[in-house]
């Protein structure tokens, strides 16, 4: 008995710290296994504009929803590699690698770990599998160590456990119905209805959020009032990164610069909150007022709408939505325009630079007061209003060596900025 008694001390006091010591030893890892940045591409920017209006809920004019709208999202394998890496990349999670076959999906994932004296990442590989609603796992590696099937599964059911507190994850246990897999992507069989419609404006802008948003609403709207009917972008832009000033000493200098560069980008895109915040029908209506930078309202709208992801999305996807928007105009549209690629490029790192680690002496810079030579350089001499075919005889096309050398050109005229001389 005596010896059962020691043998299980040794077990409890060094056999149970051995084998997890032993467990962390295969699962973390110093070096990635997958490293990979996400950079979209045009060709990445028109599929989700595709993807988008194959799925838009909203309803034509007169027209009546039924009780439950059953739509089917397809997504690529490549889009939903893209998708997954690009948002790890976002938030600093690490990158990922997402293959599809029938009935499984493959993944392979480096996850930065918070600082710790053991490892800086952890490797993991998964495989999915189709089921009756979402996928489920059927094998899970981290690192070296194989979990089982049954333990990984074990552990999902406790992790879907602990998110049903997350609205996030109630909406899309409501909404999805079916998840379809095959080599070639994703089937994800979701249903749509005013309940689910209320619930993801809910999440997509919380309460405090909603707030920050309408004040700085409200604060546009008293100030359009005294406006002329064509006025610069930098009239507008000291009294409002003035109030985030006065904000930020009291909460998150980024999320208030946020909330100003969205309404801005609304204003002068001439969008209504109502779209997106219900309540936003009973604000103080701001005056319309055309924006403009260089004398040009098309500059000042390509200006904001760059800030505005770049502050939300980031830089990548503003950079690959403006040379998209260019190529559309080239092939279809008023033209090919390195000046609009200027103003996009300028609003990508106003947008940057006002939700970076520098972001409150953005504020104080640009509330004493900034002209345009400050936000946006000299665009007049740049050529404008090719056709497509204009485009690749003078320039050979996006990547070609004129095309670079231009761009090099922009980013010389941008960096010269004050806002943005380092």
């Amino acid at each position: 008995m005596k010896r059962l008694f020691v043998a299980l001390l040794v077990l409890v006091f060094i056999g149970v710290p051995l084998a997890l010591g032993t467990a962390l030893f295969l699962a973390l890892h110093e070096s990635p296994a997958v490293q990979r940045s996400a950079q979209f591409t045009p060709a990445d920017i028109e599929r989700a504009k595709r993807i988008l209006q194959q799925n838009d809920p909203r309803l034509a004019p007169g027209e009546t929803a039924p009780a439950e709208d059953l739509r089917t999202l397809v997504l690529s394998a490549s889009d939903l590699d893209l998708l997954v890496n690009y948002f790890l990349n976002r938030l600093d999670l690490g990158s990922s690698r997402i293959a599809l076959e029938a009935g499984r999906i493959r993944i392979e994932a480096t996850i930065t770990l918070p600082e710790n004296p053991l490892a800086r990442v952890a490797n993991l590989r998964a495989v999915l599998r189709e089921s009756a609603g979402l996928p489920e796992i059927e094998t899970l590696k981290l690192g070296r160590l194989p979990l089982p099937g049954w333990l990984a599964r074990l552990a999902l059911r406790r992790a879907q456990l602990a998110m049903m507190d997350s609205d996030e994850y109630r909406l899309a246990v409501d909404a999805i119905r079916s998840v379809a897999i095959t080599p070639d992507g994703l089937r994800i069989t979701w249903a749509w209805n005013e309940d689910i419609s209320d619930r993801l404006r809910a999440l997509t802008l919380g309460a405090a959020e909603r707030e920050r948003l309408r004040i700085y609403h409200e604060r546009l709207a008293r100030l359009s009032v005294t406006l002329p009917p064509t006025v610069s972008l930098t009239r507008l832009l000291p009294p409002l990164m003035a109030l985030a000033g006065e904000r930020s000493t009291r909460g998150d200098a980024i999320a208030e610069q946020r909330a100003l560069i969205a309404v801005l980008a609304f204003y002068v895109n001439g969008r209504h909150w109502s779209e997106l915040i219900p309540e936003a029908r009973i604000w103080r209506q701001a005056v319309p007022r055309q924006l403009t930078l260089r004398g040009r309202h098309d500059l000042a709208q390509h200006f904001s709408v760059s800030a505005l992801i770049a502050a939300f999305a980031g830089s990548p996807l503003a950079d690959a939505v403006g040379l998209h928007k260019e190529l559309a105009d080239a092939h279809a549209g008023s033209g090919f325009s390195f000046a609009d690629l200027a103003a996009d490029r300028a609003g990508t790192l106003f947008g940057q630079r006002a939700t970076g680690p520098n972001a409150l002496a953005l504020v104080g810079r640009v509330a004493a007061g900034i002209g345009e030579d400050d936000l946006i350089p000299e665009v007049s001499d740049l050529p404008e209003f090719m056709t497509e075919s204009e485009f690749r005889q003078r320039f050979g096309g996006v990547g070609a060596p004129r095309y670079e050398e231009m761009m090099r050109e922009i980013e010389q005229r941008i960096a010269a900025c004050a806002l943005y001389r380092e």
